[in-house]
Formats: structure tokens, C-alpha cells, sequence
């Protein structure tokens, strides 16, 4: 039977917020569906298109941006590259203007408003996030495709089969924590080494690296803009950015230019339990309020739990790795995020990244869970340390719904992100003093108890903003 095979940058995705499987998602759908008549020399073919959103991408896809994304998408835009500060002025001209160049080739007449259909009572059977593109032909012929987001930016064709990279053999083969486990007993390799191996089958070991080194840099650049960007989110809840703030307030009269020099002035602060404390949720609200503001961000593994892995690997180097050279602390950061991301394929595979599909302990749940794991190995831990505090941190984000305020990434989402990296630091710790052969629950046990609780719990718990504080909470009240 083939296994899937994912790859550590399907897991980390450089992207634009504020949702992998409201914006990223749906864009990427749109490029696919785009490129797909252009395959076929019929782009130019095209008289009009039309965009019908069913079931969580309708109910929360405003607020998400999901009718932006495709836009977007459809002109042939890219989110690793498009200049986020150009997204209003681009949307504001296909709205003003009523027309749409798609993949910048060919104009047709588009009105978002007439064109993008909201079906908030339909949904389909595969899965709560799909988009159906249909085009009109000059000829008087159609073509239509629809696409499912299925979470962290994956996207899947309806009748497509599956993805790719099953197709790829990897040399150790994973679909279980147990799998992970036995490769790393057979061969006695760490998980971030295990990964490294598998990486090869589609690149090399220094593309690999600097990949993975690129994937930190843009986490970095965030953390570092978000710290030092005020203002009021978009949206209108009138959520205050707080990142601002609190890295004022935690480094006073400290002077810096960079981040280089801001991460001294961090370290200078000390190792107080409560400079850390308020530290790791700064990071973590810095993320999450750039992303919530349609700011580059890495999906990790989604873009709604963005801030969690960025905010402990910072934590990572702020207070753990002082005086490490830099090609040692560069080593600590590729060891970091390659097991993070093997946590997070394992989730992929035995649960879903989907809050969709699995309210928020699949976003933040999974991330904390990946962010556990990662500490651990950079603090020493052995491979079953590393897999006991990815177990610990899911375990206590079991049956963590999904109810955005006003559809927005805002309240509660930006808050939960500095709950995940807290919990995945104390995860950490835990099982760095635990001996793992007296653990009670495995990896893949809460794997599956994941799944299980996320097809039992209520629909309107799935990211629709039909239940929780999305409908108890008055959209005109600040978040604090």
C-alpha cells in the first residue's frame, strides 16, 4: 500500500494570512483552475467566471479574506511573492473597474460582487471547504472544476487523484509515530535526521537546509514586524494590536536598530519567570496580528496557528541558545523545524490540519503539538521525549473548537496562539524530567482520539461562526 509522502515544506508554506484554508487554500485553487486553461489553450477562450463558495468557506470566508485570495489567484498572483501592501489597491480596482485579467494574460468582465456566490446553506460531502470554478467559453461551451481546501494550504481536485507525492519512495517510509519510532530505533538517527533522509528523495541535503533556513527567516521577519506595528486590525471588531505595546513595555529605554540588536536587548532583560512568560506571548501575538492584517507569514502547519512554532523557536533562541555560534544555532533551527514538521505530517495522515473539519485543536492543538516536539530535541531530549511532549501537548487541546468572532482570525485565534506555545514549552519540560517508557498515552493514541473527537463535535464548532463566542460575544466589544 503506498504511503503519503510530505515533504517538510508542504508542512511550512510561505503564504499570506489571515487563513491557510480560507485564503491560502482557496488562492491556490484559483491558480490551479487559471493554469489549467492556459494548459489547455483556453484561457483566452474565456468570456466570464463565476465563483460559487460552499459550506465553511461561505459562512467565514469575508472574514478570511477568501473572496480576496481567489481574486488574487485567478490573476495569476503568487502568495509566497505578491507584495502584501498592494492586496487593497488591487481588490479596490477589479471592484471599481469590473474587470479581471486572468493570470495578467487575458481581461474578462468580473464584479465580485455578482460573480463570487455565497451559498451559506450548501455544503459538499468531501469536505466543508470547497470552491467550484466555472468558466463560459466564446464557443458556448463551459468548464467547471471544483476544489476542497483541506487544511495548512492543502488543496485537492474533486475525482483527483491522490496527491503526487504518494508516488514519491522515501527511505523510511512514516504513516505512524510508531513507524517514526522504528526508523529511529533501526538506525539510531534522531526525528530531524529521519526527516533530513526523506528530504533527499526530492532535493539536496544543502537545498534542504537552506529551505528550512528560509522558512525561519520569513517566521523571524514577522515576529520582528509584528513587535514593532500598531494600529487597529481590520475586519471591524476594532481588535488593538497589543504586540506594540508590550515589547515597549518589557524593553523600556533599550535601543536597537535590527533584529540582531533587539534580540541582545531581549537577552539583557534576564530570566525572569515572567520576562519569559510575557516574551513568548509577545512573539506569539506579533505572528498572529500580522497575519490577521494579510501579512507574509509561514503556515504552521496553518495560518491560524501561525504564531505558535515561530514564538517557541524564538523563545528557543532567546533564553536557551545564548552563546551559541551562529552555524551551531543555525543547526539548532533546521533540527527544530524538520521534527516539528514530521509531527505535523503524522497529524495530516492519521487526523486533519483542518479546523473545518476538526475545530481548533487541529490548528492550534497541532502546532503546539509540533512546537513540543521540536524543543525537545534542540534541549536533548531522546526521539521518545521529543514524541511524549507532542503527545502532552495535544492532549490538553483535545476538543478545542473552532468559533471565530465575526469569521474574523482575531478573537479568540491571536490569544490561542500564545496558549499553544506556552503549552508546547511546558509539554517540553515535562517530558525532558518524564521517562517515556511509563507513559500512559501514546502519540499516536491521541493521533487517533483527535479524530474521533473531531467527527463527533457539533458542526456549528467547525469554523462557521454559528456557535461559542462567535455568537455570545457582541462583535462590537474589544477583545480586552
Amino acid at each position: 500500500m503506498p504511503h503519503e509522502a510530505i515533504s517538510v515544506f508542504d508542512i511550512f508554506k510561505i503564504g499570506v494570512g489571515p487563513s491557510s484554508s480560507h485564503t491560502l487554500g482557496p488562492w491556490r485553487a484559483a491558480q490551479r483552475f487559471v493554469q489549467t486553461l492556459n494548459d489547455s489553450s483556453r484561457l483566452f477562450d474565456v468570456s466570464s467566471i463565476r465563483v460559487l463558495l460552499y459550506g465553511s468557506l461561505a459562512k467565514t470566508g469575508k472574514g478570511h479574506g477568501t473572496d480576496v485570495a481567489i481574486q488574487l489567484g485567478l490573476c495569476g498572483d503568487d502568495p509566497v511573492t505578491f507584495a502584501v501592501d498592494q492586496i487593497d489597491s488591487k481588490i479596490n480596482d477589479i471592484k471599481n473597474m469590473k474587470k479581471m485579467v486572468l493570470m495578467g494574460l487575458h481581461e474578462i468582465d468580473f464584479d465580485p460582487a455578482e460573480d463570487i456566490e455565497f451559498l451559506y446553506t450548501e455544503s459538499l460531502p468531501f469536505h466543508p471547504n470547497a470552491v467550484t470554478f466555472l468558466a463560459a467559453l466564446k464557443n458556448g461551451e463551459n468548464v467547471a472544476e471544483t476544489f476542497y481546501s483541506i487544511g495548512g494550504g492543502f488543496v485537492v481536485k474533486e475525482q483527483e487523484e491522490k496527491s503526487s507525492t504518494t508516488a514519491v519512495q522515501l527511505p523510511f517510509p512514516i504513516a505512524t509515530a510508531d513507524d517514526l519510532l522504528h526508523w529511529c530505533i533501526k538506525t539510531g538517527l534522531c526525528i530531524h535526521e529521519v526527516v533530513l533522509e526523506n528530504e533527499l528523495a526530492w532535493r539536496s541535503e544543502k537545498e534542504t537546509k537552506d529551505g528550512v533556513l528560509n522558512i525561519w527567516r520569513v517566521m523571524k521577519e514577522c515576529i520582528y514586524r509584528g513587535c514593532h506595528t500598531k494600529g487597529i486590525l481590520p475586519g471591524g471588531l476594532e481588535v488593538k494590536r497589543r504586540a506594540f505595546e508590550l515589547n515597549k513595555r518589557l524593553l523600556g529605554n533599550a535601543t536597537y536598530t535590527d533584529y540582531n540588536s533587539w534580540l541582545h536587548a531581549i537577552r539583557s532583560g534576564g530570566q525572569h519567570f515572567n520576562y519569559i512568560l510575557d516574551w513568548v506571548s509577545c512573539f506569539a501575538l506579533a505572528v498572529n496580528e500580522e497575519n490577521a492584517s494579510f501579512g507574509r507569514v509561514v503556515t504552521a502547519p496553518t495560518n491560524g496557528a501561525a504564531g505558535v512554532i515561530p514564538a517557541v523557536l524564538q523563545y528557543y533562541i532567546a533564553f536557551c541558545a545564548d552563546g551559541l555560534a551562529e552555524e551551531k544555532l543555525n543547526e539548532k533551527i533546521i533540527q527544530f523545524l524538520l521534527t516539528a514538521s514530521e509531527v505535523g505530517s503524522l497529524f495530516k495522515k492519521g487526523a486533519t490540519l483542518s479546523a473545518a473539519m476538526g475545530g481548533c485543536q487541529a490548528e492550534i492543538g497541532v502546532s503546539s503539538a509540533m512546537a513540543a516536539a521540536g524543543l525537545t530535541e534542540c534541549m536533548g531530549g531522546s526521539q521518545r521525549q521529543a514524541m511524549m511532549a507532542s503527545e502532552i501537548a495535544m492532549e490538553h487541546h483535545l476538543g478545542l473548537t473552532c468559533d471565530p468572532i465575526g469569521g474574523l482570525v482575531q478573537v479568540p485565534c491571536i490569544e490561542r496562539n500564545t496558549m499553544g506555545a506556552i503549552k508546547a514549552i511546558t509539554a517540553s519540560q515535562l517530558a525532558l524530567q518524564g521517562t517515556p517508557d511509563f507513559a500512559k498515552v501514546s502519540l499516536d493514541a491521541v493521533i487517533k482520539t483527535m479524530w474521533q473527537t473531531a467527527l463527533d463535535m457539533n458542526l456549528k464548532y467547525k469554523e462557521t461562526a454559528d456557535g461559542g463566542l462567535a455568537v455570545n460575544v457582541p462583535l462590537s466589544l474589544p477583545e480586552c
